[in-house]
């Protein structure tokens, strides 16, 4: 049996994994942290999250076929540490207040609000990281970061970026570090999102239904970037994020009367 979710859950699904490919593709940047704070606008924040990260997964494969030899070591080793440490942190949060689905909005959409910033203040923040020359402590500690954010909300770019920036990588270089760490880091999620029971049925049956959009989302993603600038993209997908991560904190959900939400 089809799981019965509203109309409104299947447009933000069809839009987010398809979103979530284009990223992964490396078209338009960070645009795939729209994905996860625009399915929860349907359903629960859980459920969001636990139904993009086998998606995920499945795009990591098909991005570590094409970098799985060009990537830095040692950056990764330096990161995944602290990344399993935000990892739990982020386990503890969804399981603290796993019955408190009004804090979960609001810390996602508050989470949501800090990419929005970064991304607008990204030119000041990578000419001031990349005169630093981080190390073992630093890389534990944004792989911390990225850890927790990315166990709520799939989105663990940022505090990987001000990390990788200041060392100067190749382009190809840092795009497989990024591609390689996020490919283990899915990974790593998938133990504790288990044991607090955000896989149910529903849950995959959706995700196989969803999970060609994510290879069409990748090769929309290779299209786009051989033949388009990702800089007005960028700027309607962030200006969403906003839109969002509002209607997340105010709990005023514009789907609603729309198209139906929950």
């Amino acid at each position: 049996m089809l799981p019965t979710y509203p109309t409104a859950f299947w447009v933000c699904a069809v839009g987010a994994v398809l979103l979530m490919g284009v990223a992964k593709a490396g078209f338009g940047g960070g645009i795939g942290i729209l994905a996860t704070p625009l399915l929860a606008l349907t359903v629960s924040v859980a459920d969001a999250a636990a139904l993009l990260l086998p998606l995920l997964i499945a795009c990591d494969v098909f991005a570590v076929r094409h970098y799985r030899r060009t990537f830095d070591k040692t950056s990764v080793q330096r990161l995944l540490p602290g990344s399993a440490l935000g990892i739990g942190a982020g386990a503890f949060f969804f399981g603290y207040f796993s019955q408190h689905e009004r804090v979960l909005e609001v810390g996602l959409g508050c989470l949501a609000l800090l990419f929005v910033a970064f991304q607008f203040g990204r030119a000041a923040i990578v000419g001031a990281v990349q005169k630093q020359h981080p190390g073992k402590l630093a890389g534990v500690l944004m792989g911390a970061i990225s850890g927790f954010t990315s166990t709520i909300a799939h989105a663990g770019a940022p505090p990987v970026v001000i990390y990788l920036l200041p060392q100067q990588l190749p382009r190809h270089m840092f795009v497989g570090t990024t591609v390689i760490f996020f490919a283990m880091l899915n990974l790593l999620k998938l133990p504790p999102y288990w044991g607090l029971g955000l896989f149910h049925a529903d849950i995959f049956k959706t995700t196989l239904l969803l999970a060609p959009l994510a290879y069409a989302g990748v090769k929309l993603g290779v299209f786009l970037l051989q033949r388009f600038s990702d800089v007005w993209f960028n700027r309607l997908v962030y200006g969403m994020l906003l839109a969002t991560a509002i209607q997340l904190i105010t709990g005023d959900n514009l789907l609603e009367g729309a198209i139906g939400g929950r």
